[in-house]
């Protein structure tokens, strides 16, 4: 299911960026989650973490990109909300 959720999002991401003409060394999505005790055991928390690099990233253009997967596009992340605490980050990590 995290996979699904990382694939989707990023592929949204990839294409959102593409479009923009964004400049991007290389880009990763990170899922973290936590199971809840009881059985059926699901995911009630689940950290999704954006990674991009590259000597010349637009942040602001790096972040909408994200915020229009998050908030728009992908059914995935809609599904996951309707179950579990969602987190978003974005981290960028410059080259020289």
């Amino acid at each position: 299911m995290l996979s699904s959720l990382a694939g989707c999002s990023g592929l949204d991401v990839v294409s959102l960026a593409n479009k923009m003409k964004l400049d991007l060394d290389a880009f990763r999505i990170e899922t973290k989650a936590t199971l809840t005790e009881e059985h059926p055991r699901i995911y009630d928390k689940v950290t999704v973490e954006y990674h991009f690099e590259g000597s010349n990233l637009n942040e602001e253009k790096l972040k909408r990109c994200v915020e229009l997967s998050v908030e728009k596009y992908c059914g995935v992340m809609e599904m996951f909300r309707q179950f579990a605490a969602v987190d978003v980050k974005t981290v960028f990590h410059h080259k020289s």
